[in-house]
C-alpha cells in the first residue's frame, strides 16, 4: 500500500462542498436521528431515473462515471448526509481529502475507496480535475450462495480499518479497466451478465485487500484469536448510535467478558496478546470515536450523547472525553 497520511482533525466539520465531484461528498446533517438513505433516494439525488423493478430484484448493482453523475448532481443541489443502505467502491483521480471518522487522509492523485453502510465519510476535492468511476451494490447482490463470500467478514469492510488506498498510475489503469468491463457488461443483453458483474466486484475487493497489510488478511486461528475476534464483533454490533434514545448495552470489560462467558482477566490477556491494548482501552477508543461523530454530525445535546454512550452523568462523560482527547466535548464541537 502506498503511504497514506492520517491526522486527527479536532475541528472536523463534515459538510457539502460545491465542487465538481459532488457525488462522493456526503453531508453530515444535524438531525435528531440519523436515517438510512435508500437506493431510491440515491437515484433521486443523482439523476431522478430509478431503475424499474428495483424492489423486485434480489440484490442491486449499478456502475457510474463520476463525471456524468457530477453534472446531474450539480443541478439538484446538496445531498443531505445519511448512512447509506448499500456498499460503494470508487476509483477517483484528482487531489482530494478523505475525512474518515476523526481522521483526514490526503490523496495526491489516484485513490481506491471502499465504503460500507456502517461508516460515514466525506470526500473533499482539492482541484477541478476530478474523474473516475464507482459502483454501488447491496449485500444481497453478493449473497454467499452467489459469490461465496460474506461481505461483513471481509477484511476490506471491517470498521476498524482505513479502506482508502492511494494508487500509482499503473494501478489506477488496472482498476479503471475493471470498471470499463463493468460498464460494457451492464449494457449487454448476456443472460448471465450479473454473474460476471459479481466477479468484477470481487476482483475489485481482492485488489483492495492485496493492498492491505498482510496481518489484516491472515489472522491467527487459535483460541486466543477467536476470543479476540468475537470481542471485536460484539463491540462493533453496538454501533452506530442512531438515536439519542439508543443506549449501549455493553459498557465495561466485565460486561463483554460475561457475554463471552470468559473471565475478565482472560479477556484482557488475550486482547493484550492480539492487539497490544487492554479491553478497557479498546472499548474507550471505540466510544470516543463514536462520541466525536455524534458531536459533529448531530445536534443532540451533550447530555443525550452521554446517555447514549452509557454515561449516567454528563460530568462523567465530559471527564472521560477530556482524558482521552485533552479537549472538552463542547470545545471539540465548535
Amino acid at each position: 500500500m502506498h503511504g497514506l497520511q492520517a491526522t486527527v482533525n479536532h475541528g472536523l466539520i463534515l459538510r457539502f462542498f460545491p465542487y465538481p465531484l459532488i457525488l462522493t461528498i456526503f453531508v453530515f446533517c444535524k438531525s435528531r436521528a440519523m436515517t438510512i438513505t435508500t437506493l431510491e433516494a440515491f437515484y433521486k439525488e443523482t439523476s431522478g431515473l430509478i431503475p424499474s423493478g428495483i424492489n423486485k430484484e434480489i440484490g442491486h448493482f449499478n456502475v457510474f462515471s463520476i463525471a456524468d453523475i457530477a453534472a446531474k448532481v450539480q443541478k439538484t443541489g446538496a445531498m443531505p448526509y445519511n448512512r447509506r443502505a448499500y456498499y460503494k467502491i470508487s476509483l477517483i483521480s484528482g487531489r482530494n481529502k478523505a475525512e474518515y471518522a476523526d481522521k483526514v487522509i490526503d490523496i495526491e492523485k489516484n485513490a481506491l475507496l471502499f465504503a460500507t453502510p456502517k461508516i460515514p465519510y466525506n470526500w473533499l476535492p482539492q482541484d477541478d480535475n476530478q474523474f473516475g468511476n464507482f459502483c454501488i451494490f447491496t449485500d444481497e447482490f453478493l449473497v454467499r450462495n452467489k459469490s461465496g463470500v460474506v461481505l461483513e467478514d471481509l477484511p476490506i469492510f471491517q470498521s476498524n480499518g482505513y479502506p482508502i488506498f492511494q494508487l500509482s498510475d499503473e494501478e489506477a489503469e488496472e482498476i479503471g479497466n475493471i470498471f470499463k468491463k463493468m460498464h460494457k457488461e451492464l449494457a449487454s443483453d448476456y443472460a448471465y451478465k450479473y454473474d460476471l458483474l459479481r466477479n468484477y466486484v470481487l476482483e475489485l475487493i481482492h485488489y483492495g485487500q492485496k493492498l492491505q497489510p498482510a496481518t489484516a488478511l491472515h489472522p491467527a486461528h487459535n483460541a486466543s484469536a477467536r476470543v479476540s475476534a468475537l470481542f471485536i464483533e460484539l463491540l462493533e454490533r453496538q454501533f452506530p448510535i442512531e438515536s439519542p434514545h439508543q443506549k449501549l448495552s455493553l459498557r465495561t470489560a466485565k460486561d463483554y467478558a460475561d457475554r463471552l462467558s470468559v473471565h475478565v482477566n482472560h479477556l484482557n490477556k488475550v486482547l493484550k496478546e492480539n492487539t497490544g491494548k487492554t479491553t478497557t482501552n479498546i472499548i474507550s477508543s471505540r466510544i470516543i470515536r463514536e462520541a466525536k461523530i455524534l458531536l459533529k454530525q448531530t445536534n443532540w445535546n451533550v447530555s443525550e450523547i452521554a446517555y447514549s454512550l452509557g454515561f449516567e452523568e454528563v460530568a462523567h462523560f465530559s471527564n472521560f472525553f477530556r482524558k482521552q482527547t485533552s479537549i472538552s466535548p463542547a470545545n471539540f464541537r465548535q
